[in-house]
């Protein structure tokens, strides 16, 4: 009897490894059998996100390629997002009206989901030893298209009288759409007559090589070189993942953004791919690339808009 009980114990114990195995077995075929490629371009204030979810996403899918872009916002809708050459456009800014009319006549709906919050960062040189603190009313006499400010004294009397070395985004950037809206009152209004570039490391490392330089960008790219440069407070409020969090660092906090095409949720790596990112929107990861996370409220809000979408259009 008791030979027939060790029997049957041991068939049971093998089925179960069998059993274990296969599902094991099936689902690394499953994981190695999600391919293709997944193209996104847009803002160079969430490429770093969308760069670290891609890293994260390739731990899980390996045979699905990831190629992402820095553009600017507005660049990745016109050139990439708009006619039908990306998936996803990252973006630093709500979609304008004009843009979402000119997806749809291509037959694509631009599906928004908020990923973190930023506070666009203003930088100088940390031998810029006259500022710490700067005014919305300062910033606009520097940044305006009319009569702006030359010189640093020009701003303040008791400044150098120095030129002040500009650079910061260009117009296809959503960070500088905020930015001018935010602190000269109107979108796209800026002086043209500063170095404008979307990769911000070349921002760093041009504010890090002149005492009399100024530029900004998001706070990830000034949270990765702190000592290289030095932040200004904005009307006393210094950028922060907490004064970003809160809205004290105002005007200058913003949301970020990524676009999904409509048409691109029929593809299963994208789907697969957007659910990954929503839910880790909420996580460390977010914090330690340098902006403030969403709730675990708004990112499960978030993730059932998407759910939603999927049902929808895929």
């Amino acid at each position: 009897m008791k030979q027939k009980v060790l029997h049957a114990a041991i068939i049971t114990i093998s089925l179960l490894l069998f059993v274990s195995t296969a599902y094991a077995k099936g689902e690394k075929e499953g994981e190695a059998s999600l391919s293709g490629s997944i193209k996104i371009a847009g803002s160079s204030t969430v490429y770093p996100v969308s760069v670290a979810m891609a890293e994260e996403f390739n731990r899980m899918y390996p045979n699905v390629e990831i190629p992402v872009q820095s553009t600017g916002t507005g660049g990745g809708f016109k050139n990439f997002f708009i006619p039908g050459k990306t998936d996803i456009n990252d973006a630093s800014r709500g979609i304008k009206e004009s843009e979402i009319d000119k997806a749809r006549a291509n037959g694509i709906e631009p599906l928004e989901f908020q990923v973190a919050i930023d506070a666009i960062t203003i930088v100088v040189n940390p031998g810029a030893d006259w500022v710490d603190d700067i005014t919305v009313e300062q910033l606009a006499h520097i940044w305006r298209p009319e009569n702006p400010a030359r010189t640093w004294s020009d701003v303040d009397p008791s400044w150098p009288n120095e030129e002040i070395e500009l650079y910061g985004p260009t117009s296809a950037s959503g960070t500088f759409d905020f930015f001018t809206d935010a602190i000269v009152g109107e979108e796209g209004a800026s002086r043209s007559d500063y170095q404008g570039t979307e990769q911000d490391n070349t921002i760093v490392q041009a504010v890090s090589g002149s005492r009399y330089a100024m530029g900004y960008f998001g706070m990830a790219y000034y949270l990765e070189n702190k000592g290289k440069i030095k932040a200004l407070k904005l009307e006393g409020v210094g950028p922060s993942i907490d004064t970003a969090k809160s809205g004290k660092y105002s005007p200058l906090s913003r949301p970020l953004f990524i676009y999904v095409s409509s048409k691109s949720l029929a593809k299963p790596e994208v789907e697969e791919y957007v659910r990954y990112y929503l839910q880790n929107t909420s996580s460390d990861m977010i914090k330690e690339i340098g902006y403030v996370p969403m709730t675990e409220s708004d990112m499960n809000k978030i993730l059932a808009k998407f759910e939603d979408a999927v049902a929808e259009y895929k």
